[in-house]
């Protein structure tokens, strides 16, 4: 019991020492918290202080910098106004003279004007007096001429009673003796000119045209309008054919030619007028042979496949000309008209080989005459590209061509050239020429082109007719292909002047009605004979 009172006490003491313990904890506490709270407030006065005297600082500070700012642009604009100021007093100045300057020209202007109407008035005067002068003048030479004529006529009455014959009749024998003369002259003139003309230009002429085929190299190759498909054997022309004929129905639809399955053993004959459908014809006929199936769905298949090759063909074809000769930036238009070229022909000459020939020839002739080579080889490649255009027929083929030069830009002197060679249009260049001149070299060279033998003989009695018609003319023959022409004149009946005028007068008439490749030499043979018997 008395162990659980001591403990009840020591429980009570110390409960009361715990009590007591805090209650002075909590004092203590309390005045530390209120010292740090007077501390923290004059802390906090004190920053309140700093930051008044911080910002009055600052606000000082802003307003002198803005009455600095202030100053710096009111100065600024004074200096801005002085500026405007001095340059328009020195524009003012400036439009001062030249306004003075002007004026001064003018009054000087006005001086001469003034000097000139001085001198125009004094020449007016002197001309009145030389205008009085010389009709003074023309009166005395009426008086003096009306004399001559008084004269003239007494004279002109003694002269008719000498010679008796009167004036119209001596006119007459005078005019005729004249006229005889003139003619003699005339002729001996034509001949020596002619001579000369062709001692200075037939010898550079010749050679330049000699050199220039010699060094152009070509093929005389000759296409027809029949292209002739060769067959292993005769039992494949049945398959051809088809049943009731439609294979080769489908064959002449899809390519537009005509196919000729007749008894040629082992041969098929392609014809048509268009080179390129009759490649395309025989190509696809030589795949449809090759694959075996011959059937008119698989010959459209065939025709159109041939067709996209055949004109990827034409397009390299006409780079790789193009590229051969040196010619650079043709329109690609252009280029695909070039390859077309190589499936046409004119009278048989390959239309390509053709144009490349000139080409050359035109380069080799401008060359030597100082000119542009690459126009002129141009304008000579490109010269008959209207021949392979077909949509427009009824227009000429060089002024086609030159329709197409112009649209894809080409020269101005290349789309005159191809304008003119056949002389559709008046030539402005010296391009021109020489592409009309190698073009009739290249058609007129022997073996370029083909022609019937029924008009070649017509075209060679035609001539010979027309020799026949002059006067004086015994015998004539035409030689050498139609290129030359001799004919035999009586001797008695014409002199040699004569045979030259001759010669003349039949050149000119060939000229004006015939047509005939190249040039035809005209040669008059007069030969006089004398023959005596010794008895």
């Amino acid at each position: 019991m008395e162990y659980i009172i001591y403990i009840v006490l020591a429980l009570l003491i110390i409960g009361v020492s715990v009590f007591a313990g805090v209650q002075i904890d909590r004092s203590l506490l309390k005045q530390t918290l209120d010292k740090q709270k007077d501390d923290t407030q004059k802390q906090i006065n004190q920053l309140l202080k700093e930051a008044e005297l911080k910002a009055e600082s600052l606000k000082n500070q802003a307003k002198q910098e803005a009455e600095n700012l202030k100053r710096e642009q009111t100065i600024e604009l004074k200096e801005t106004q002085a500026k405007i100021k001095r340059d328009a007093e020195n524009e003012e100045a400036r439009r001062k003279q030249a306004f003075n300057n002007q004026e001064n020209k003018l009054k000087q202007k006005e001086q001469q004007v003034q000097k000139q109407a001085d001198q125009i008035k004094k020449r007016e005067t002197e001309l009145d007096t030389i205008k009085d002068s010389l009709m003074q003048q023309a009166e005395t030479l009426t008086a003096k001429r009306d004399e001559v004529d008084k004269m003239k006529a007494s004279q002109k009455d003694v002269l008719e009673k000498i010679a008796q014959l009167t004036t119209e009749q001596a006119k007459l024998q005078l005019i005729e003796s004249i006229r005889v003369e003139a003619e003699t002259k005339a002729s001996s003139l034509t001949k020596d000119i002619i001579d000369e003309a062709k001692i200075s230009a037939a010898k550079s002429a010749k050679k330049l045209i000699i050199e220039t085929i010699q060094r152009t190299a070509t093929e005389h190759a000759i296409e027809n309008a029949v292209t002739v498909f060769h067959l292993e054997n005769d039992e494949i022309k049945g398959k051809i054919i088809g049943r009731e004929g439609r294979n080769i129905r489908a064959l002449e639809a899809a390519t537009g030619v005509e196919f000729i399955v007749d008894d040629t053993p082992e041969a098929i004959l392609i014809s048509g007028f268009d080179p390129i459908r009759r490649e395309i014809a025989r190509l696809s006929l030589q795949k449809l042979v090759m694959d075996g199936r011959i059937h008119p769905t698989r010959i459209e298949e065939i025709v159109q496949k041939t067709t996209k090759a055949l004109d990827e063909e034409v397009i390299e074809l006409g780079e790789r000309t193009v590229l051969d000769l040196g010619i650079q930036g043709l329109h690609p238009e252009l280029i695909k008209l070039v390859g077309r070229m190589r499936y046409r022909s004119s009278y048989g000459q390959n239309l390509l080989q053709h144009s490349r020939e000139v080409a050359k020839m035109c380069a080799t002739m401008a060359a030597e005459l100082g000119l542009n080579v690459k126009l002129a080889k141009r304008a000579g490649l490109l010269h008959d590209i209207g021949k392979v255009i077909s949509d427009h027929p009824e227009t000429p083929h060089a002024i086609l061509g030159m329709q197409f030069a112009q649209k894809y830009k080409e020269h101005p002197e290349v789309c005159n050239a191809i304008g003119a060679h056949h002389d559709e249009i008046e030539m402005t260049s010296l391009i021109s020429p020489i592409i009309q001149a190698c073009d009739a070299i290249s058609g007129s060279r022997p073996g370029a082109r083909r022609e019937m033998l029924d008009s070649y003989i017509q075209r060679l009695k035609d001539l010979e007719h027309l020799a026949q018609a002059f006067e004086g003319v015994s015998k004539c023959y035409a030689i050498q292909a139609g290129r030359e022409l001799r004919i035999i004149v009586d001797a008695d009946a014409m002199n040699d002047d004569k045979a030259t005028q001759l010669a003349h007068d039949v050149s000119q008439k060939i000229e004006k009605e015939m047509q005939y490749p190249g040039q035809v030499k005209i040669t008059v043979i007069r030969e006089k004979r004398a023959v005596a018997y010794a008895k």
